[in-house]
């Protein structure tokens, strides 16, 4: 997979992908850009969100029709030296529907763990948290 990431001045980039998508990127003021696009960690966090939103959506497609909401928030912790990458990434699945808490969890633990290229990717550790209806509900304390 190549994407290509071109500078548009200053802070500016614009990457491209093989969809034939793009999406822009700036620094922030702190770091001479203009606030103009995404950061580059806030679209690493933002495609772990998308990868494992995909993951659980494919491995809980029969019970789609019981599910109302999926919101995905992705909350990291990062080095304070540089570089500084995350270290522990805090995912919180807000979920509403009548799909029943341990098959969540477990699409959950199956895409973190096994289908999830992204969460592959990182040397974060990643932490999830699902809240079902508005209620947060522990993950099983074995293995599902």
């Amino acid at each position: 997979m190549k994407v290509s990431t071109i500078w548009r001045g200053n802070r500016k980039f614009d990457s491209t992908g093989p969809s034939g998508y793009s999406v822009g990127m700036d620094a922030t003021p702190k770091y001479g850009g203009s606030g103009e696009g995404m950061t580059p960690m806030e679209l690493l966090l933002a495609g772990l969100g998308g990868c494992m939103g995909i993951d659980i959506t494919m491995i809980l497609d029969r019970f789609l029709s019981d599910i109302t909401r999926i919101e995905i928030e992705a909350d990291g912790t990062r080095k304070e030296t540089n570089p500084s990458g995350f270290t522990s990434i805090d995912l919180f699945f807000h979920i509403d529907g009548t799909v029943p808490d341990y098959r969540i969890w477990k699409a959950l633990l199956m895409a973190e763990e096994k289908y999830c290229a992204v969460s592959d990717s990182l040397k974060a550790d990643i932490n999830l948290r699902l809240i079902l209806n508005g209620v947060e509900v522990q993950k099983p304390e074995k293995s599902v």
